[in-house]
């Protein structure tokens, strides 16, 4: 079940509400546009936000502490109050009558005092009287259009703190270099491979070029912007790109790669296509190939290697997730990522995800990025992913990218260098694979 409400304004509704998160309960589009419906999913649920939408772009809706029922009866909030969304800014009417601020109605969905219901008796409508106990401008709460295209319930739910951090993490400065310089010395155990090919896989804007960019930053020791990164609806990535990040300006290149790709997108013949993935896992793709959404690269194709030795392979894939969208995530997007995490297993090459954006995603790790082992809701969000993606908690790495900030963060840059130990620690059992492979060939021939 999808939410309708989007990821910001979710964000913009919690913002009210403290250090909380929304879980849908009822979607009249799935459970009916009825108060018997809306009553079995929501009755003694509490604090809720309830949405209603119509077909004039309106989102409105109301905000309760008290739990539903069908007693008939007004409750007392003086918490209680409806808004609206103004593009996206929320626009809040404060109850006036906190003895009379919600109804509770058996055959209608959430129902504010006098002033606005809706799923008004059981029908996709609205109840609209402005001034009876909440005073707001009609026209500027729904536009006039009291016909509902759908309505949404979610609950409220407050955003757990470990007063221990169930990961632990050394934020010194120190660690940052050891860090550092573990990378820069890093070898491969297989001789005819001087660098890790890591490959990142994810949806449009979930950061994967923002990532190495980050990296980047970090050994260069000032935020840059080679590969081409911000906010588009479709893929800004739109050619198969490797990227070797250097010891400094002018400093020898470090032995990792990373494999940067379009974006996967929702719909077929949108984003990267499954089947070019597969080319790309197994070293066909050269750099700069130009991705066709409807047509995968073919063995004939201009440009295709089809003898890559190990060195072109990809030695690890790293699923880049956006940590504002994993409870939003379409099922036909989970899809896509499923078959794909199917074909590298079938590979036998390890897995790993960064999860980005946890600041956005969790106030209290953006009040200090060093409560992000701290914070339940990161880690409830983890696994959650682990549960969408099919990967352990344990390959599950979050992470903060550089994308307002003209300066550094030690801690960030903690976070970012602990995600590439993991996927160099990842390339090292793809080798240990190979070389037992070698080994076993060599004794049969004995």
């Amino acid at each position: 079940m999808d939410p309708k409400l989007t990821w910001s304004q979710q964000k913009t509704i919690c913002s009210q509400l403290g250090n909380v998160k929304l879980r849908l309960l009822y979607k009249a589009s799935v459970h009916g546009f009825t108060g018997a419906a809306f009553h079995q999913q929501c009755d003694s649920r509490s604090p809720t936000v309830s949405v209603g939408y119509n077909a004039s772009g309106f989102v409105f809706g109301g905000y309760t502490k008290q739990p539903f029922s069908q007693s008939g009866q007004y409750v007392h909030d003086d918490q209680a109050f409806l808004y609206t969304f103004s593009g996206e800014k929320l626009l809040k009417y404060p109850v006036t009558s906190p003895a009379y601020a919600v109804k509770m109605i058996s055959n209608s969905g959430p129902y504010f005092g006098e002033a606005l219901a809706l799923v008004n008796g059981s029908k996709a409508v609205v109840y609209n009287s402005p001034g009876n106990y909440y005073n707001f401008n009609a026209a500027e709460m729904h536009g006039n259009d009291l016909n509902l295209t759908e309505c949404e319930v979610y609950q409220v739910e407050a955003m757990p703190e470990y007063e221990k951090p169930w990961r632990l993490v050394v934020w010194e400065n120190g660690k940052r270099m050891e860090l550092m310089e573990s990378i820069k010395s890093y070898k491969p155990t297989v001789n005819s491979v001087s660098q890790a090919r890591v490959l990142l896989i994810g949806p449009v804007g979930a950061g994967k070029s923002s990532f190495f960019n980050s990296i980047n930053s970090v050994f260069r020791g000032h935020v840059t912007s080679q590969a081409i990164a911000g906010c588009s609806t479709t893929s800004l990535t739109t050619q198969f790109r490797t990227y070797s990040v250097k010891a400094g300006r002018g400093g020898k290149p470090l032995p990792i790669i990373l494999c940067d790709t379009m974006g996967l997108e929702e719909s077929t013949g949108a984003g990267l296509d499954v089947d070019d993935i597969v080319s790309i896992l197994n070293g066909h793709l050269p750099d700069r190939y130009q991705f066709n959404p409807s047509a995968p690269l073919h063995s004939e194709a201009h440009g295709y290697n089809k003898s890559s030795g190990l060195k072109g392979k990809i030695h690890c894939v790293a699923y880049v997730i956006d940590g504002c969208k994993v409870s939003i995530m379409p099922t036909k997007l989970e899809e896509k990522l499923d078959a794909i995490r199917r074909k590298v297993n079938l590979m036998g090459i390890p897995q790993l995800v960064l999860m980005t954006k946890v600041d956005e995603a969790c106030p209290f790790v953006s009040q200090d990025i060093r409560n992000v082992y701290r914070s339940g809701y990161i880690k409830e969000m983890m696994q959650e992913v682990s549960a969408r993606i099919g990967v352990p908690l344990s390959c599950i790495v979050p992470v903060r990218n550089y994308s307002e900030e003209l300066e550094l963060d030690p801690n960030c840059d903690i976070l970012l260098l602990s995600a590439v130990i993991q996927m160099l620690r990842f390339a090292d059992n793809y080798f240990d694979e190979i070389s037992d492979r070698l080994w076993n060939i060599e004794l049969k021939e004995q």
